[in-house]
C-alpha cells in the first residue's frame, strides 16, 4: 500500500527543525505562520496554527509577547512545543506542562530535550507499523495507538494534577517547640 509507505517514510524523516537551522533573525506574524507549517508537517490543515491562536497564547501568558511585531527564535520554539502538545492536551494543561520543565527558560536546552523526546517517540511508533499488514492488521494497530494515546493522556493529566496540588508542609514530630506564654 503506498499511502501506508509514504506515512512510515514521513514519520521517519519529518522532524521539526534543529536549533540551528530555525531563523536566528525576526519574523512577522505571517511569516511565524508560514514557517510554522513546516515545522509542523504532519498536522492536518484543520489544526495548523492561526493568528488568533498566536493571540490567545500571548494573552494567557503561554508565549511571550513579541517584540514590536516581530518574533525571534523562541517565539518558534515555544510555538512548536504548543502546537504539537495542543493536540492532546488543553491550552491551559500545555501551559501548566511547560512552566514545569526544568529548562523551559533556557529554550535552547529545552528544544533540544523536546526534539530529542519527539524523535524517540515518533520511531517507537513506528516500529508499530507494518507495512506488509492487512487491513485487519492495520485497524488492529490503529486501535492499539488510539488506545495508547488515550492511557497516555490521561496519565499526563493526572500527573499535572498531581503536581500542581501544594502538600502541606510536614512537621517535625522530635522537634516540637513549645508554645510561648504570649500566645
Amino acid at each position: 500500500m503506498k499511502e501506508l509507505a509514504d506515512l512510515t517514510e514521513k514519520l521517519s524523516i519529518e522532524r521539526p527543525e534543529a536549533w540551528d537551522r530555525l531563523p536566528d533573525m525576526e519574523l512577522y506574524r505571517d511569516q511565524v505562520l508560514s514557517y510554522m507549517k513546516r515545522q509542523q508537517p504532519l498536522q492536518s490543515e484543520e489544526t495548523l496554527l492561526t493568528g488568533a491562536m498566536i493571540n490567545n497564547y500571548i494573552k494567557i501568558g503561554l508565549l511571550p509577547r513579541a517584540n514590536g511585531k516581530k518574533y525571534t527564535r523562541e517565539h518558534l520554539v515555544y510555538l512548536t512545543a504548543v502546537c504539537s502538545l495542543k493536540q492532546i492536551l488543553s491550552v491551559g494543561k500545555t501551559d501548566e506542562l511547560l512552566k514545569l520543565q526544568s529548562n523551559i527558560l533556557d529554550s535552547k536546552s529545552f528544544y533540544e530535550e523536546y526534539l530529542d523526546i519527539i524523535d524517540r517517540v515518533f520511531n517507537e511508533t513506528l516500529q508499530q507499523l507494518d507495512e506488509n499488514g492487512t487491513k485487519e492488521e492495520l485497524a488492529a494497530t490503529a486501535l492499539q495507538l488510539a488506545l495508547s494515546s488515550y492511557a497516555q493522556k490521561v496519565t499526563c493529566e493526572k500527573l499535572l494534577d498531581l503536581l500542581k496540588e501544594e502538600k502541606p508542609p510536614q512537621k517535625n514530630k522530635h522537634n516540637k517547640k513549645s508554645k510561648s506564654k504570649t500566645e
